[in-house]
Formats: structure tokens, sequence, C-alpha cells
């Protein structure tokens, strides 16, 4: 396991103090569990932004346009 020092402004570090007592953690482990979760967010976010480029809008709308059947619910229509 690795090793790194980490400088927080003291009003943090208080805030990750009572917050890993109320987990019953130590502030280590609640911390290192804060950017294990952010990392996995920031891996979320950037594969869906990489998705999002290789999507085709007009695709997709000709896809749903071949949809037979009920209108949309009620605020779920297309916008134009």
């Amino acid at each position: 396991m690795g090793q790194y020092p980490l400088r927080v402004p003291d009003y943090i570090l208080d805030q990750a103090r009572r917050a890993a007592e109320e987990e019953n953690v130590s502030v280590n482990q609640f911390l290192g569990t804060l950017i294990a979760e952010g990392l996995g967010h920031r891996r979320a976010v950037l594969s869906m932004r990489e998705r999002a480029e290789r999507g085709n809008p007009e695709a997709a709308l000709a896809i749903l346009e071949q949809i037979v059947g009920d209108d949309p619910d009620a605020g779920d229509e297309r916008p134009f």
C-alpha cells in the first residue's frame, strides 16, 4: 500500500474526523474511501462523455420515429 502526505485545510480535516467518527472508521479509511468514490465517479463521467461523442442523435431519433404505439407521457414529449 502506498503512502502520500496530504495537506488539507483544518476545517476539512475537522469535518473528515467527525464523519469518520460517525462511520466508526479511521480518518485514513474514510479519506481513502472518499478518494476511491471520487475516482470512480470521474471514470464514469469520462466514459459517458466518450460514449456521447460516439453517439448519433439523428440515427437515434430515426429509430424512435419507427415506434408505433402510445403517445409519450406528459412531460416526455420531444421539445420541438
